[in-house]
């Protein structure tokens, strides 16, 4: 996974939302502003909410710190990477402290 994903990105500045990009916003469990983008404007507005609030309910957002492999460093903030299907189509999901990004592979 580590080659389609640089683990050590920043979170995403706002040049990185394209201008076609879909935003979904949401409060976190403790009521932190958050949000998905859906940089390939694409997928269905309910379908990018039932992911927010998915991840809204399983606590993905806020800081946490994260190791790579078991590492013995620890990077606060880092993204969590995986992939999300809609359809029959695979996109990378980048998780960041209160921001979810949808990218295409």
């Amino acid at each position: 996974m580590e080659k389609y994903i640089d683990l050590n990105i920043p979170c995403p500045r706002p040049d990185a939302v394209q201008s076609h990009a879909v935003i979904i916003e949401g409060h976190t469990h403790t009521g932190h502003p958050c949000r998905i983008v859906d940089n390939t404007g694409s997928i269905a507005r309910e379908d990018l909410r039932a992911v927010l609030d998915g991840l809204i309910r399983e606590r993905r957002f806020g800081i946490a710190a994260l190791s790579t492999h078991g590492g013995n460093a620890l990077g606060i903030g880092r993204p969590n990477a995986t992939h999300i299907q809609f359809g029959d189509t695979l996109y990378r999901l980048l998780v960041f402290p209160y921001e979810a990004h949808i990218e295409p592979f």
